[in-house]
């Protein structure tokens, strides 16, 4: 097993207590977590998103493909599907799915959602086990939520079932930057000034302590591939953005 998140204080091999613990976590960071997104990556995060949903075109321009997006948060990524799925196909576009398991998280989707006026839906699920058929999707996304899995592989194979043949994982995540230039200053921003802002802005406590925390000791590019051709998926394109911060992998099925 390739253990997943570690939270202060948890034992990693309790998997209900880290799930409970970054659940709690990330319903405390709800209200602030889109204002704290936009500030703390200078709003690269939306350029970062924007660069997934051009490479799941092939999908995307299909009408009747069944996209999932998880670990949605506050659904970001599923607004940005769904624009291009609109732009691409029109109204004939089927709905785009947004699941995650923090109620505080979806309520603040919901919300914005509404504002959009689109057929999107939402559905509170854990990623471990998410209430659909085998290969009920052909697109499946998951921006900077993979990382807080308990089960990196349990994780993977889930999403393997859900695939259908043919069909794509994008996972998007944050990486630990080998460019000379862009590595330490990265690392001192990520360590000493993300965490400061993060904490005070969010109110959490140590949330983005624990986001600091989570990428240094999180896999590397080439093993988060090898665990998705493990759990079945037969090739993965790695896509570094902005010097290696965060990583794409599009995993074909």
């Amino acid at each position: 097993m390739t253990r997943g998140a570690t939270p202060a204080g948890v034992d990693p091999a309790n998997q209900v207590a880290v799930s409970r613990q970054i659940r709690e976590m990330f319903g405390r960071v709800a209200p602030r977590y889109d204002f704290l997104n936009r500030l703390l990556s200078l709003r690269i995060d939306q350029y970062w998103r924007g660069v997934l949903v051009r490479k799941a075109r092939p999908y995307l321009e299909r009408p009747e493909a069944r996209v999932l997006d998880l670990c949605c948060g506050t659904g970001d990524l599923v607004v940005a599907l769904d624009r291009e799925r609109k732009r691409l196909c029109g109204d004939a576009a089927s709905a785009v799915t947004g699941a995650d398991f923090s109620r505080p998280m979806l309520t603040e989707a919901g919300r914005k959602l509404v504002r959009k006026s689109r057929p999107m839906r939402l559905v509170e699920a854990d990623a471990f086990d998410v209430p659909a058929r085998a290969a009920s999707f052909d697109l499946i996304t998951i921006a900077w939520g993979f990382r807080n899995l308990a089960d990196y592989d349990a994780g993977l194979r889930e999403f393997a079932r859900l695939a259908a043949p043919g069909g794509c994982l994008a996972i998007l995540e944050f990486s630990q930057s080998t460019v000379p230039l862009v590595a330490p200053l990265f690392g001192f921003y990520f360590r000493h000034v993300l965490p400061r802002i993060g904490n005070a802005i969010s109110g959490s406590g140590g949330a983005y302590s624990y986001l600091q925390n989570s990428v240094e000791k999180f896999l590397t590019p080439g093993q988060l591939s090898a665990a998705a051709q493990k759990a079945g998926f037969r090739r993965v394109e790695t896509v570094s953005l902005s010097g290696g911060i965060s990583v794409l992998h599009m995993c074909y099925k």
